[in-house]
């Protein structure tokens, strides 16, 4: 396992994000933590108007995939685990980071074995998200993956002790709004995933 570093400088030239050129000009950076579980950076930058921001923490991260796992039965696989961040257990769809050099869609094949023991024959992406705008590099992208069968070898991590849960496709509404669901990266990837399959019903929105 690869221990923690501090103080190594990062090239300052980052000057164009994914989908085009920055606002903020980036002056100098400098990794403060890098461990395989998170990096963190800090920037000193320089706004438009000239205002120099020092420092602004920003989290590098590869990105997750989630998986929206369907057997043939129309049962989603869940998992319930303990989550030490927030100190509950939690239900929540298989889901995880990307590895070097991974594409999101073998992140999500190996997620969902790894975590599952299910695997399926085909991946569909249904959604992508930004994780966090203000302090993150990372992306979550959402998978379908249609008659999924437990014939896979689950290789769970030290941390993971996970239960799985089986909910009927048409109850899987009923869980994010009952509140059982409530990791919101997860509410957000049900949501798109219901909607692509024509599950959500369209209502005209409300004067407030």
């Amino acid at each position: 396992m690869a221990q923690p570093t501090a103080g190594r400088r990062r090239p300052a030239a980052n000057s164009f994000g994914v989908n085009g050129e920055r606002e903020w000009e980036i002056l100098s950076s400098e990794y403060v933590l890098e461990s395989p579980w998170y990096t963190l950076r800090r920037d000193v930058c320089r706004l438009p108007d000239g205002t120099i921001v020092d420092p602004y923490y920003v989290r590098e991260h590869a990105g997750f995939a989630i998986v929206f796992a369907i057997t043939a039965d129309r049962m989603v696989v869940f998992n319930r685990q303990y989550k030490h961040g927030i100190g509950e257990r939690v239900l929540e769809l298989p889901a995880g980071s990307l590895e070097p050099g991974e594409t999101p869609e073998t992140c999500a094949r190996r997620e969902l074995e790894e975590e599952t023991g299910y695997t399926a024959p085909a991946f569909e992406r249904a959604a992508s998200f930004i994780l966090d705008p203000t302090s993150s590099t990372g992306r979550i992208h959402v998978f379908v993956a249609r008659d999924a069968t437990p014939g896979g070898v689950p290789a769970r991590e030290i941390t993971e002790a996970i239960e799985l849960e089986l909910v009927g496709l048409d109850r899987v509404i009923d869980a994010v709004r009952g509140g059982h669901v409530s990791v919101q990266s997860h509410v957000a990837a049900i949501y798109a995933v219901l909607d692509r399959l024509g599950m959500i019903e369209m209502r005209a929105p409300r004067s407030i």
